[in-house]
C-alpha cells in the first residue's frame, strides 16, 4: 500500500510438539535456512535465528500486509512437512500448537539479536519454560499454565 511506512520487529519463540528435543546439530542450520526463506518469501526480513533442539527463537522484521498468525502458521507448517519429507526424525515431527511473540523497538534489536544466537549459554541457567514465561511476565502476557510449552507427561 503506497505512503505506508513500518517498523515493526518480532521475535517469535515455537517448540517442538512435546517439547521433544528433535532437531539435531546435523540438520538444525539447513532448518534454519529453510525457515528463514520462509519469512522472506512472505515479504518480511529475517534478523536473526536461533535455538535449541525442543524450540526457536527468530527475529523479524515484518511487513504488514500479512498477520502474525498467518505468518506463524506457514513457517510451522511448511517446517513441520519438509522435515517430514526429509525424515530427519523417526516418525511424525510437529511443533506445538501456538506460539509467543514479542514486539521490540529498534534500539533493543542488537540485544535481541545476541540473545538468540547465545541460546546454549542462556539454556545452561534455565529451561525454555521458565525461559518463555519469564519473557510473558516481562511483556506483561496474561497466560493460562496449561497452554504452556508442556513436555509428555
Amino acid at each position: 500500500m503506497a505512503n505506508t511506512y513500518t517498523q515493526i520487529h518480532i521475535h517469535g519463540v515455537f517448540a517442538v510438539q512435546n517439547r521433544i528435543s528433535l532437531i539435531a546439530e546435523s540438520w538444525r542450520e539447513e532448518l534454519y535456512k529453510y525457515i528463514t526463506g520462509i519469512v522472506q518469501n512472505h515479504g518480511h526480513k529475517m534478523l536473526q535465528i536461533g535455538g535449541m533442539p525442543d524450540h526457536i527463537h527468530i527475529l523479524f522484521g515484518m511487513r504488514p500486509e500479512e498477520s502474525l498468525s498467518n505468518l506463524m502458521r506457514a513457517v510451522k507448517g511448511e517446517s513441520s512437512e519438509w522435515i517430514n519429507k526429509r525424515r530427519f526424525v523417526m516418525g511424525h515431527f510437529s511443533w506445538q500448537e501456538g506460539y509467543g511473540a514479542f514486539s521490540y523497538s529498534r534500539s533493543h534489536l542488537s540485544n535481541v539479536i545476541k540473545y538468540i544466537a547465545n541460546q546454549s549459554e542462556h539454556h545452561k541457567k534455565r529451561d525454555v519454560v521458565a525461559e518463555y514465561v519469564e519473557f510473558l511476565k516481562h511483556f506483561g502476557v496474561e497466560y493460562n499454565e496449561k497452554y504452556i510449552f508442556k513436555s509428555v507427561q
